[in-house]
Order: C-alpha cells, then sequence, then structure tokens
C-alpha cells in the first residue's frame, strides 16, 4: 500500500458533486454559461433562445431529461453512500487491527510481570516454589472468572422477550382493527 493515496468521503464527495449531473433547482440547461441576455450571449442552445425563436421542448424530452436527472443523481448518491462505507470500514479494519496489537502487547505485559513477581519471589525461596504460588495464584483467579462468567451467561435469553411482547401487541391491536 505504499504510495496509494486513501480517498475520505470529502474526496469523494467532491468528486461525485464535481461530475456532471442535474442542475440544480430552479435553473435550467440554458443558465449554465448563459450571462442573462438570451439572445446576445451566443448560447444558441439555450432555453431563452428556445423560447425567443418558438422551438419548445416536447413534453416527452422534458419527461426523458428528468427521468434521467434522477437516474444520473441517484448513481451519484449511490457512489457516494458506497464510498462513504468503504472509508467507514477501513476505519473499523484500523481500530480493530490497533486492538489485536493492542491486546497481545498486553498479554506479554501481564506474562513478564508475573515472570518478575515469580523471580522476585525466587529471591526469598526456591525458584520451583515460587513459579507453584504463581500458578496457584492465576489458577484461582481464572476459576473465579470462569463462575462468574457462567453465571452471567445463564441469565442471558436468547429470545428478545420485550420484542416478542410487542409484536403480541401489534398482531392483537390488528385482529382488533379487522372484527
Amino acid at each position: 500500500m505504499a504510495g496509494a493515496r486513501v480517498r475520505t468521503s470529502s474526496d469523494a464527495t467532491q468528486a461525485l458533486r464535481a461530475a456532471p449531473g442535474p442542475p440544480a433547482a430552479g435553473s435550467t440547461s440554458g443558465d449554465r454559461g448563459s450571462t442573462g441576455n438570451h439572445g446576445s450571449t451566443g448560447n444558441h442552445g439555450s432555453t431563452g433562445d428556445r423560447e425567443s425563436t418558438g422551438n419548445h421542448e416536447s413534453t416527452g424530452e422534458l419527461v426523458s431529461d428528468v427521468v434521467s436527472d434522477i437516474s444520473t443523481l441517484f448513481r451519484q448518491e449511490l457512489a457516494l453512500a458506497k464510498a462513504e462505507m468503504r472509508e467507514e470500514v477501513e476505519k473499523a479494519g484500523k481500530g480493530a487491527r490497533m486492538f489485536a496489537v493492542a491486546g497481545g502487547a498486553g498479554y506479554f505485559t501481564l506474562l513478564f510481570a508475573l515472570l518478575a513477581v515469580m523471580f522476585g519471589l525466587g529471591e526469598v525461596m526456591a525458584l520451583g516454589w515460587a513459579a507453584l504460588i504463581i500458578t496457584v495464584v492465576l489458577g484461582v483467579v481464572a476459576a473465579v472468572l470462569a463462575m462468574r462468567g457462567r453465571s452471567t451467561v445463564r441469565t442471558v435469553h436468547p429470545t428478545p422477550a420485550q420484542t416478542v411482547e410487542t409484536l403480541r401487541e401489534d398482531v392483537q391491536w390488528a385482529q382488533g382493527r379487522r372484527g
């Protein structure tokens, strides 16, 4: 990824907004580049020139233009949404990688702290006994955490009770409206 440029949502927004799309509300195709003097600007395709010469677009052409503009707008909005989602997923992935590295560093920190305690106890007793004391203490901590985790998991109800209750109420309400 060296040398690759990550596009931000503001880059994507600017790129999509710069793309040709439907005209702004209240504008006509002749507003682009016209100075307001419709007969003398040299814009022979502007709406003002068509009105002055009597050439009007048919209703079908106008509807076709509106549908085309809406389609273009929809595609641009979809592309913008994809770009924003891609950026958010990249940020989430980066955060997850940072958490993983932090977890690994925390694991090794705990390991070396326990080794330091073990070697500290080894100064006043045999190193084997110090290692055994650390092992027993860690075993007790693990057992207590396992028991608390098990009791917490037992309180979890896999069915969403509140949602089921509101759905029952909705069905009863709907049945009452029919009957």
